[in-house]
């Protein structure tokens, strides 16, 4: 007798299982219940649907109902929910939505995936037919409707992924557009000197950015929306996007006495089992591994989902495989700027108690002689004393989705620091360097494990008493008057040699230039004399990060050519943007 498996939602995780089990199983009946007209689309592409980047709406389905039924001999049913789960009796409860027709379906195997959905925040007035989220193809049609009938003006609540993508597309389209975001930073997974350079990308493109405010109240102006922040600053608008995260949807597994976490969603075992073994879950719903904290998560995107899917159907098949879990490996373009990560994050690994080293990289994506390089920033963590990979982030222009990838690969193998000195990559001028962003980051990583180099952070020098350190600036001196760390004795590295005797012996030395790389040859020059300097981590650049998000005025440059700091006799070629303490808007 053949099995049947039911499946009760479609999109990334119940198309992909079902096509699946239709491969490993040409006898088995398979039914697949998806309450929304499509079956399966792209939900990563709507913004750019609404943007206009993705000019077809056909585009975005990845497949159709019928083409599951032709190719893969499925039973698909559309506009259809589960309601309910008998699982004594290993039944569904099911509804048409167009006719309200009710029946129940059998089943050997049940696999759910019902997604997340998107967090409603208690603000009055969210009711209003101008406030939007985006979860699906027709929402994505209602707001593409309001843009292409004129709405000038947006207000995107939320700086996640999807509010951030809404920024970009709303701004496109020409709107006027404004972000509120609760937290101090937009994206939380980053951590804040990395996301300083998104606020900078948003504040560059016109966007009002309202961050640590949120919204209190939303009323009706003549079909208009008038929002109330905390802060007291009212932002009349055609539209607003509510964006400010998704939960699991897993109301159904609730009332069937699933087990679920703490936070709401399934719980399953490593072969993707729910408390239940006849009954499988995947993707945005489930709770599953973090693989650097080994510790529960639940995190929804795509990827991870359709892998999931995968595990699931070969173990309902017979197979045994092991999901192992997540790092959460991401990237995402905001205009001219892109910005990924992968494994846990500094605050995170400082919230957990977990001992971490950091350094940060700037480099140019690709050889600096090479026209078009665009500069990075690559932050690495990773644990004493053996230096295995903790996590990574990284921003900039081309070539940031290509090195999250070589990183991520690495922490799931479970490399070092060490390790990545010794990878081989593709290297021709227009894509690479011959020591690539990815093996400098190991090898600056692996002088600080053995000893050659100690950094100090901007966190630690900011506020920091004149008395307990001094600053050596080793730029050049057109570098140095275009901008410098108050209070830096300035020696340019070409003189070091001959003036070191000028550095002040009472205190402790950081040392600094743009980005690291001429700071830490003066270290090391600084060292051989007996000195015990350490390196400002990231330079000026990433001290600027900081000076930006703690309401500092920057102490210099902070947009680089691919070339800075290349060692060019030491010439670099910088523009300089001095920058006030961020202001609301």
């Amino acid at each position: 007798m053949s099995m049947k498996l039911v499946i009760v939602g479609g999109v990334a995780g119940g198309a992909t299982a079902a096509a699946r089990a239709r491969r490993l199983d040409e006898n088995a009946t398979i039914v697949m219940f998806e309450r929304g007209r499509e079956v399966s689309f792209a939900n990563c592409g709507l913004p750019y649907y609404i943007g206009g980047q993705i000019r077809r709406r056909s585009h975005l389905l990845v497949q159709t109902e019928a083409g599951l039924e032709e190719r893969f001999a499925l039973d698909v049913r559309t506009r259809t929910e589960v309601t309910a789960i008998d699982r004594a009796a290993r039944q569904v409860r099911v509804r048409e939505l167009d006719s309200g027709r009710q029946y129940t379906e059998d089943y050997d195997y049940l696999l759910l995936a019902p997604g997340a959905k998107p967090v409603i925040p208690p603000i009055p007035g969210s009711d209003h037919p101008a406030v939007f989220t985006l979860r699906n193809l027709t929402d994505s049609d209602r707001i593409k409707q309001a843009v292409d009938g004129g709405a000038s003006s947006a207000l995107v609540v939320g700086g996640g992924f999807i509010g951030l993508e809404m920024v970009e597309n709303l701004r496109r389209r020409g709107l006027e557009v404004a972000l509120v975001e609760l937290l101090p930073q937009v994206m939380p997974p980053l951590d804040i000197e990395v996301a300083a350079r998104l606020h900078r990308q948003l504040r560059e493109q016109g966007v009002k950015l309202y961050l640590s405010d949120g919204v209190t109240a939303l009323q009706d102006r003549q079909g208009r929306v008038l929002a109330s922040l905390q802060s007291g600053t009212a932002l009349e608008v055609d539209l607003v996007i509510l964006a400010v995260g998704v939960r699991p949807d897993t109301a159904l597994a609730a009332e069937a006495g699933l087990e679920l976490s703490e936070r709401g969603a399934i719980v399953v075992d490593e072969y993707l089992r729910t408390s239940d073994p006849r009954i499988y879950a995947v993707g945005d719903a489930i709770q599953t591994n973090d693989l650097v904290l080994s510790t529960p998560t639940n995190v929804p995107l795509a990827g991870p989902a359709n892998r999931q899917a995968r595990v699931a159907v070969d173990n309902i098949s017979g197979r045994r495989t092991r999901y192992p879990g997540v790092l959460g490996t991401s990237v995402l373009r905001l205009f001219d700027l892109t910005v990924a990560l992968t494994g846990a994050s500094e605050k995170t690994l400082r919230r957990r108690s977990i001992p971490f080293h950091k350094v940060y990289v700037h480099r140019g994506h690709h050889a600096a002689y090479f026209p078009g390089a665009q500069q990075m920033m690559i932050k690495l963590l990773f644990a004493p004393p053996d230096g295995r990979l903790l996590g990574a982030q990284i921003v900039g222009g081309e070539g940031v989705d290509k090195r999250i990838d070589v990183l991520a690969t690495a922490l799931r193998a479970g490399l070092t620091v060490r390790d990545l000195q010794e990878l081989e990559l593709a290297y021709a001028p227009q894509f690479g360097s011959a020591k690539d962003p990815i093996n400098i980051a190991g090898y600056v990583a692996g002088n600080l494990l053995s000893g050659d180099e100690e950094f100090v952070y901007a966190e630690e020098l900011n506020g920091a008493s004149p008395d307990e350190w001094a600053i050596l600036d080793v730029r050049e001196p057109e570098e140095f008057a275009a901008g410098h760390i108050p209070g830096a004795l300035h020696i340019p590295l070409g003189e070091l040699r001959q003036r070191w005797q000028e550095i002040p012996r009472d205190r402790k030395l950081a040392v600094y230039c743009t980005v690291g790389q001429r700071a830490y040859y003066a270290t090391r020059i600084l060292r051989h004399r007996g000195l015990r300097p350490r390196n400002i981590a990231g330079g000026l650049t990433t001290y600027n990060l900081y000076q930006v998000e703690s309401g500092r005025r920057c102490a210099g440059p902070l947009e680089l050519s691919a070339a800075e700091d290349a060692g060019r006799g030491g010439q670099s070629s910088y523009s300089m943007s001095m920058c006030q303490p961020p202001q609301p808007g």
